[in-house]
């Protein structure tokens, strides 16, 4: 007989549940994979959006309504001029004011975005999400194709954007925190989070590809890509581990475990569940198997009858489930408000390299918007490795806000240097863009992910898992304020200079530093007195 190959013995050492863990783990990434991929294309075209076309501007105004598209369409290839509105001095401002729409709506969306989710099926709320998401980021290219110059209709196309984009990050949070347990649950978050900078790596190259030729498809491929993974959405996603249970017990063979109702306690139907073998008869009643939320008790009673006591066994289930929490009992979590408040500036400053970065590599090293848009994804790798590092660092500490504290201290100088350095050529740009994506990416990734998860099942809650969507939201939420503030304000202050967007930049992570210090001194001074604790412990 042939030995079994290694990659079949690999691939059967793994039971059922590990891989249904795998399935939730690689689809969630993908999911949120392609919300990130739908939103970078607009940083990406930017720089196409507005080009020097002073000079070839005033022939546009005066053609004839009958020529019109024609006339922009040789301006914008031949003179080298940018598409209106974006193609006045106050160029800066527009864009950034498109960027707040888009953010300022996916911030306020974000806190109904949590409640809403702890209340409806994850996996339908999710797939309505992607495919409206889809929508709106094709009908964002569509202004190209249909040669619309209206602002109005781009601010209307990134609010409606931004607020159903808000059902993707509970969502997913939610699904693989419910398939993953607290242990080494930095690590795991710290890999899966790093789906935001392969979407923004992805979104990037996608953009690129179309941006100097048709920069309409940079935006209706990802949406295309964002709604197809909205189907599989559909189909695919198991919300938790309980729902698979609930299946099995429906298509369990009537031969081996035959099964009959009975009148529960206060009128609630019961099954039998009846294992035989040659010597005993063993019935587990339990109630309603049909709950999916409910606790498995089937699985409390072995299969091998042989080893049980030969009498009856009744569990008896609690008939109510723990009810979804409120905002302001999520807010009454400890860390919750702290956590919150140090992502607002954390993520602004992660959002105002997102939407601004290719800009200003334009701008800094004058290259041209596909080369700055490819450079920039060199920050979304340092963002990965950042996001890995400081998952694994809090889980072998136990510190999740001291690590932060730690990289965010890093990152101030390291912002200060990148604004020097980044003039001076390709090498020392590439190496300060993988430093700085490191640095300010590896707490927000940490916050947003394994911290939420923490938080959201805290030992507060009393075993409540139903608040985790509502505190992912509350944080994430908090956080988008910070991402809303900074594009805007990089716009404006960009026009003083790029220096003083810089200088924001540091003063952000200057305050989510400070607002980390009353959790970093608690986990400090929980150090001192874990010695004596497990000097106790031991004499017990």
């Amino acid at each position: 007989m042939a030995p079994v190959p290694p990659g079949i013995r690999l691939l059967v050492s793994f039971d059922r549940d590990q891989w249904y863990r795998a399935l939730t783990f690689i689809l969630t990434f993908l999911l949120y994979t392609s919300f990130h991929l739908s939103r970078k294309p607009i940083s990406i075209v930017k720089s196409e959006l507005h080009k020097n076309c002073s000079s070839a501007s005033e022939p546009a105004t005066s053609a004839s309504s009958s020529s019109q598209h024609l006339s922009v369409q040789l301006l914008h290839a031949d003179m080298d001029c940018g598409w209106k509105p974006f193609d006045k001095s106050n160029y800066k401002q527009l864009l950034g004011a498109m960027d707040y729409s888009f953010l300022c709506a996916y911030a306020v969306g974000m806190y109904l975005s949590g409640i809403i989710g702890e209340r409806l099926p994850i996996r339908l709320y999710l797939t309505v999400g992607m495919l409206a998401s889809g929508l709106f980021t094709c009908l964002f290219g569509l202004g190209y194709t249909y040669n619309i110059h209206s602002l109005g209709f781009y601010i209307f196309v990134s609010v409606a954007n931004g607020l159903v984009q808000t059902t993707g990050w509970p969502s997913v949070v939610t699904c693989i925190s419910n398939w993953f347990g607290k242990g080494r649950r930095g690590l795991i978050m710290g890999l899966w989070n790093s789906h935001t900078s392969v979407g923004n790596i992805l979104g990037s190259l996608i953009a690129g590809y179309w941006v100097s030729s048709n920069w309409g498809l940079s935006f209706i491929v990802p949406g295309l890509i964002i709604a197809a993974m909205g189907v599989v959405c559909f189909f695919f996603l198991i919300e938790h581990p309980n729902d698979l249970k609930t299946l099995y017990a429906e298509k369990s063979s009537p031969s081996s475990v035959p099964t009959k109702s009975c009148n529960g306690v206060n009128g609630h139907t019961e099954v039998f569940l009846q294992y035989n073998d040659n010597k005993t008869q063993v019935y587990c009643c339990y109630e309603d198997v049909q709950n999916r939320k409910s606790y498995d008790t089937e699985l409390l009673l072995p299969r091998d009858c042989a080893r049980v006591l030969v009498q009856p066994v009744m569990v008896v289930k609690s008939k109510s489930e723990p009810s979804a929490i409120s905002f302001m009992g999520a807010l009454r979590i400890p860390g919750v408000v702290e956590f919150s408040l140090c992502l607002l500036f954390a993520k602004l400053v992660s959002y105002t390299f997102l939407f601004w970065l290719p800009l200003y590599i334009t701008k800094a090293a004058h290259l041209d918007a596909k080369k700055a848009g490819d450079l920039s994804t060199l920050f979304d790798v340092g963002g990965i490795v950042g996001g890995i590092l400081a998952g694994v660092t809090s889980d072998k500490l136990g510190k999740r806000a001291t690590t932060c504290a730690v990289m965010l201290l890093l990152a101030a100088p390291t912002l200060y240097g990148f604004s020097m350095i980044s003039e001076l050529g390709l090498g020392p740009t590439i190496g300060m863009l993988l430093l700085c994506g490191g640095l300010v990416n590896g707490p927000y990734a940490l916050i947003t992910t394994a911290v939420s998860a923490d938080l959201g099942t805290h030992k507060s809650l009393k075993g409540n898992a139903r608040a985790l969507s509502t505190v992912t939201a509350i944080i994430d939420g908090t956080g988008s304020v910070g991402a809303a503030l900074g594009p805007l304000l990089a716009g404006l202050l960009s026009a003083g200079g790029w220096d003083k967007v810089f200088y924001m930049l540091m003063a952000a992570d200057f305050l989510a530093l400070v607002l980390l210090l009353r959790l970093v001194m608690k986990e400090l001074a929980s150090i001192k007195s874990r010695p004596t604790a497990a000097v106790e412990l031991k004499e017990h």
